[in-house]
């Protein structure tokens, strides 16, 4: 691998990241740094290729194949047409377990990822996605998996074990028929790989959480009854795009009686008077990495005596779940001991306590766990460098209104490092 790393060592390359931002919250000052300068590039993509290579190795698997554009992301830092790549599967990635990387691109944008140092040779893609080949569908698959045959043979000789993350069932189906292939599941293998962070990474999502806070106190100070959801929902949007962010994963911000239950969509709903505002971030900002960070806010900043409570049980749960965790505690022994909703709001509960954060949300995923923990696996453990996500959503069942809180973390030996800043709302 020296070969890789030893290719651009003296060149700095990624999204700027320049503007000083103050915000004066209170008692507390955030201020922003030239991340820039401080982040390895070549150092940060080569520990997350190697981190596959690494997983691949393990489990004995010749190489893999990534449709998945975060996937495409992690392994290689290549990106193009991210979202539209999501749903339409015109360029992969080629890893074998021996380091060899062939990048299979969206026909005339080779030169997008030509200076990547994790990129051993970049080829046109043949897609058999039906936008892309209409009647050549069979075709074009059946070439793409003679093609895959041959890259098996050349780069990983005697081993037919092949991982794919997401395919369209016309290519496995010719890859089956084809060739003598154990398919398996490579988003195990990637999102293990994915769920311990370099210090290079931990900087890129500082950058990150810092350009959502800074969204997030803008809509703080717009909110006002009158406006629409989405009306305020724009000023996260703004801010992402304009610090060199990216998209948000989910439309997360509602208000009043939208707030419960949870999980409904930003719309055109006027906030009212008095209404809770809640919201999830769900950002994926500069460099890539996701923050995901939830609030609730009181239009004109003063809560009744209902919002107060639900407000105070959400503190109150988020506080004692984030002290159980250090690097050790199994996913058992935390869901075990983790704060216990009261019976009238059990039903409305949010599916997760904890959740892994990196590129987007991923694995680790901690349910929120039934009386016997039949519903989900608790068989992990927390390690060193884990980022992760603690949250709660309080709304009593037919309620009117409900609390969503969640802030990031990086795992420690010594207890939970929070990376995110936003303070919560003060209840006097």
């Amino acid at each position: 691998m020296n070969n890789f790393t030893s290719k651009f060592a003296n060149r700095k390359i990624g999204p700027k990241f320049e503007k000083v931002i103050n915000h004066d919250l209170g008692t507390q000052q955030f201020k922003s740094h030239l991340y820039e300068d401080q982040i390895n590039f070549d150092r940060l993509r080569m520990y997350r290729l190697n981190r596959v290579i690494e997983q691949l190795q393990h489990h004995d698997v010749g190489g893999c194949i990534l449709f998945d554009p975060i996937n495409i992301r992690y392994a290689t830092d290549s990106r193009n047409m991210s979202m539209f790549t999501m749903h339409e599967l015109v360029r992969f990635v080629f890893i074998s377990a021996g380091g060899k990387v062939i990048l299979f691109d969206y026909p005339k944008s080779e030169h997008l990822s030509n200076h990547l140092c994790t990129i051993d040779e970049i080829r046109s893609v043949s897609s058999w996605d039906f936008f892309s080949a209409n009647n050549f569908v069979d075709k074009n698959a059946q070439q793409w998996a003679a093609m895959v045959q041959n890259l098996m043979r050349e780069h990983c000789p005697g081993n037919n074990r092949l991982a794919i993350d997401i395919s369209d069932p016309v290519g496995i189906q010719m890859l089956l028929k084809q060739f003598n292939v154990e398919l398996l599941n490579a988003q195990k293998y990637i999102e293990t790989a994915r769920s311990i962070k370099s210090e290079d990474e931990l900087i890129c999502m500082k950058a990150s959480i810092e350009t959502a806070e800074k969204g997030m106190m803008l809509m703080k100070e717009k909110l006002q009854a009158g406006m629409t959801e989405e009306e305020l929902w724009s000023y996260m949007h703004k801010t992402n795009i304009e610090n060199g962010g990216e998209w948000f994963e989910t439309r997360l911000l509602v208000s009043g009686p939208r707030t419960n239950p949870w999980l409904q969509e930003c719309s055109n709903r006027i906030i009212e008077q008095g209404d809770l505002v809640a919201f999830d971030t769900d950002m994926v900002g500069p460099y890539g990495y996701c923050a995901d960070i939830s609030r609730t806010f009181v239009e004109g900043g003063k809560f009744n005596d209902t919002q107060r409570q639900l407000y105070s049980l959400a503190v109150e749960h988020i506080q004692h779940n984030k002290e159980l965790i250090k690097a050790g505690t199994s996913f058992r022994e935390f869901a075990e001991k983790s704060w216990k909703l009261p019976d009238s709001c059990y039903d409305n509960h949010y599916p997760c306590t904890i959740h892994g954060v990196g590129l987007c949300d991923e694995w680790p995923f901690v349910a929120y766990p039934n009386k016997d923990f039949s519903n989900a696996d608790f068989s992990g453990y927390f390690e060193e460098n884990m980022t992760i996500c603690v949250e709660t959503y309080i709304g009593e069942v037919g309620g009117r209104e409900g609390v969503k809180l969640e802030d990031q973390f990086r795992v420690t030996k010594d207890g939970l490092e929070q990376l995110s800043t936003f303070p919560v709302e003060q209840l006097d």
